[in-house]
């Protein structure tokens, strides 16, 4: 029961997963994997700034410790001489004192001293990892630069794949039935030219039938009696025939003739 309960889950959570996927906006996804990238970068820079820190620490409790150092050098040196001093005024309880003092400056300046080499030991490593943190920032930070500028193109790429789907699904939809009661883009083509064809084919048999040939006889009828009409009222109006004045057109006027 278990394990099919488990592979049901499963299964539930790879459909989701595809889902999700299928329907999620590139371009929402896109600026997301962007945005993670840049907060990645501003984490990675938080912790070499962390690492930075560090050695800036290191480096100030090196530079008081060798200050300490120094100081308790100096303090050793002046015992002595002070206890030297006192032995030769032959005032030897002093010069116990002195002695005693320079050895517990001595003590403590063995520990200030392996503290200094304690301190110069993590002061190189922690400046090696500063060097390393700086690298991986900079590093990181030209492959965030080169992801805003994929990005640009990939916006730009998504741009155009929204479009050239939009022309596939019109030019689907001119090729496609659209619906129950639409003709298709192909379909009314098809019906234009099979109607021009026809109506093509009926004007060439026209052509050649009697009605046509019987519609031309009819035409140089009433062209012959319009002429036979003109040439009457011509006659009346004491004027030319037309084929008279076809014939015998006027002549053109030529130089008056000299009179001397």
């Amino acid at each position: 029961m278990i394990k099919l309960i488990r592979r049901w889950w499963n299964y539930l959570t790879a459909k989701l997963s595809g889902d999700f996927e299928a329907r999620a906006d590139p371009k929402v996804q896109l600026e997301q994997a962007i945005r993670e990238a840049q907060d990645q970068h501003r984490r990675l820079k938080e912790q070499a700034a962390n690492v930075i820190a560090n050695q800036k620490q290191t480096e100030l409790r090196l530079n008081r410790r060798m200050e300490e150092l120094e100081k308790a050098n100096n303090q050793a040196r002046q015992a002595l001489t002070m206890a030297d001093d006192a032995a030769k005024k032959g005032d030897e309880n002093k010069s116990a004192e002195f002695t005693t003092t320079a050895e517990t400056i001595a003590t403590r300046l063995i520990e200030i001293e392996r503290e200094v080499e304690d301190l110069k030991a993590l002061h190189l490593e922690n400046a090696r990892a500063v060097e390393q943190a700086k690298a991986a920032v900079e590093q990181n930070s030209i492959a965030v630069q080169e992801k805003l500028t994929e990005r640009n193109k990939l916006l730009g790429q998504l741009d155009q794949a929204k479009m050239q789907e939009q022309m596939n699904t019109a030019m689907a939809q001119l090729s496609e039935t659209v619906g129950q009661d639409v003709p298709t883009f192909d379909e009314v083509r098809e019906k234009i030219e099979a109607r021009y064809a026809k109506a093509t084919g009926m004007a060439e048999l026209s052509e050649g039938s009697v009605e046509s040939r019987m519609l031309e006889v009819e035409r140089a009828t009433r062209s012959t009696e319009a002429h036979a009409r003109l040439d009457a009222m011509r006659e009346q109006m004491g004027l030319e025939s037309g084929e008279q004045t076809a014939a015998h057109p006027a002549p053109a006027e030529g130089p008056p003739a000299d009179e001397s």
